[in-house]
């Protein structure tokens, strides 16, 4: 099984030259420049979530080759496992400001859109100008492409008859913490479901684009298998690490909001930023693995930034500001609502119907995707992006 991350002892360096940098923001305090203690915080912070990130990824490729994942479950896996370091950053955001950690989750995967499709540009091609897809993204990736699709358009169109007839218990404000538990979960199951069948149909070992189905042979795990211990010191690892660097970039996030709206800039171009941010780590994962020449593993990120923001990082979010609203950690808004419904929060949802509803009918319609598609794909999610950018 190839590697999701980087190799050799780089991420290492990450952690303990990432540690280095925000224990210096951290001591030099307010006696240094604001821009320099934001700066520090965001290389120091970026770099321990690159080096935690690659932590639960060897945790992850570990377990998958003890029971025999193919690549390109193993590349989901992984990919899964990035999203500790993410949410913890996320996390952060949220305590502070829940309207802006949730636009950044949600713009989060118009980035992994459009970077899906710039990544189609990548790939091998036959000689009619097709990239044939890996089956399982193919069979399980587009049906959670058309569910999130389906999801965020009622979603985006219920918040604007709510809000419009001010209506329901918070008078249209915004959802309050029942309502976030109960859409979080509903998403939540909906990935649990997925990589249950993932698993189930496609981890058999194999490349990936000729896969067995049936369940993974979990019975003799290769010789060279690292033992569980060593697994879950790396999973440990990456989680504690995580939440050093989510910390300081949830700082960072709060200087760069706050100064570019003091600035007179739209707050929707701070969250586009932190957004990238958040998914740099899947775009290492991507551009690591296409670099070893593993596009099953760099597929599998690539799209895994797409459907895991829907189905694991903004459920996830959702329910962390529900819980932050009932504990106080934020404020409730006048009529009891904890997340607002307004012009950024709609549009970011609604929008986002686009972008699934056109991956699905490229990848499901032959299993490749042609040049037109790229070219549509690209197109349709970077003027998403530009006009959440400029007019949200």
């Amino acid at each position: 099984m190839a590697g999701g991350g980087g190799g050799g002892k780089t991420w290492i360096g990450q952690l303990v030259g990432g540690g280095a940098v925000i224990g210096a923001a951290h001591a030099l305090g307010h006696s240094a420049p604001g821009w320099l203690h934001a700066g520090m915080l965001a290389v120091g912070g970026l770099a321990v979530v690159f080096g935690s990130c690659e932590a639960m990824i060897k945790a992850v490729e570990g377990i998958g080759k003890r029971l025999r994942w193919n690549a390109f479950v193993a590349g989901t896996m992984a990919g899964l496992a990035s999203n500790v370091p993410e949410l913890v950053m996320l996390a952060f955001v949220l305590a502070v400001e829940p309207r802006v950690g949730f636009v950044v989750t949600m713009l989060t995967l118009h980035v992994g859109a459009l970077a899906f499709g710039v990544y189609c540009l990548m790939l091998p091609r036959d000689e009619h100008g097709d990239a044939r897809l890996p089956e399982p993204l193919v069979r399980l990736s587009t049906d959670l492409y058309a569910a999130a699709a389906g999801v965020f358009l009622s979603t985006g169109l219920l918040m604007v008859l709510i809000n419009v007839f001010e209506s329901g218990a918070h008078k249209g404000e915004g959802f309050g913490s029942r309502d976030l538990y109960v859409l979080g979960g509903a998403l939540l199951f909906v990935e649990v479901v997925a990589v249950m069948r993932l698993v189930k149909r496609f981890a058999g070992g194999g490349d990936a684009d000729t896969i067995q189905t049936g369940s993974a042979d979990n019975s003799s795990p290769p010789a060279d298998a690292p033992s569980w211990g060593k697994i879950i010191g790396f999973g440990a690892l990456g989680v504690a690490t995580s939440v050093v660097g989510g910390h300081a970039v949830g700082d960072f996030a709060d200087v760069l909001v706050n100064g570019l709206t003091a600035a007179g800039w739209s707050e929707m171009v701070g969250a586009l930023i932190l957004s990238v941010f958040a998914a740099s780590g899947a775009f290492v994962m991507i551009i690591s693995a296409h670099a070893k020449g593993t596009y099953d593993i760099a597929l599998a990120s690539a799209s895994g930034q797409v459907t895991q923001v829907p189905f694991v990082v903004l459920p996830v979010a959702l329910i962390l500001v529900a819980i932050f609203g009932d504990t106080g950690v934020v404020p409730t808004l006048p009529n009891g609502g904890v997340l607002a419904i307004d012009l950024e929060t709609t549009s970011v949802v609604l929008l986002a119907f686009a972008p699934m509803l056109m991956l699905w009918k490229s990848v499901q319609d032959d299993g490749k995707v042609n040049w037109v598609e790229t070219a549509s794909l690209i197109t349709v999610f970077a003027l998403t992006v530009y006009f959440l950018a400029a007019h949200g």
